[in-house]
């Protein structure tokens, strides 16, 4: 009987090792495009949690509270009176930019939870187009992408 070395020789070591760097590189270029839409889909849900905790602050302080975007800054805002700390305020990615449409880039929520105003802001990213439409009555409010 043959004594044989279980093991693997050095050429079948180096192709299974090309083999796992070429997946793994195909893997990390696919990733790249994928993290625009993730930052997309995160300043989005954060835009929308913070639009909801305003309107609910509103409520149950009774008391107006305003929502104000500086886009040249790349920051929104949102505060109950200009002489108190603000209650949120938030940067947001420089590939963002807000502007305002039907609804200017500031509103505010009422001690009821409806808007002053209504209408639609946009929001343009590197690779799509949003557009936030706040409703009449009960303050409402929604993004599609465009």
């Amino acid at each position: 009987m043959k004594n044989k070395q279980d093991g693997f020789t050095l050429i079948e070591s180096l192709l299974v090792l090309s083999v796992f760097l070429i997946i793994s590189s195909i893997t990390a270029f696919t990733l790249k495009p994928q993290y625009s839409t993730i930052d997309d889909e995160a300043f989005l849900s954060q835009l929308q949690a913070d639009l909801l905790y305003a309107q609910q602050y509103a409520i149950s302080h009774q008391h107006e509270v305003t929502v104000i975007f500086f886009s040249d800054q790349y920051k929104y805002n949102i505060y109950m009176r200009s002489d108190l700390p603000n209650i949120i305020e938030r940067n947001y990615s420089t590939n963002m930019t807000v502007y305002g449409g039907s609804l200017p880039l500031y509103f505010k929520f009422l001690p009821d939870g409806n808007v002053n105003k209504f209408g639609s802001f946009y929001i343009k990213s590197s690779k799509k187009n949003y557009r936030l439409t706040v409703l009449i009555g009960k303050g409402r409010f929604y993004v599609v992408e465009e």
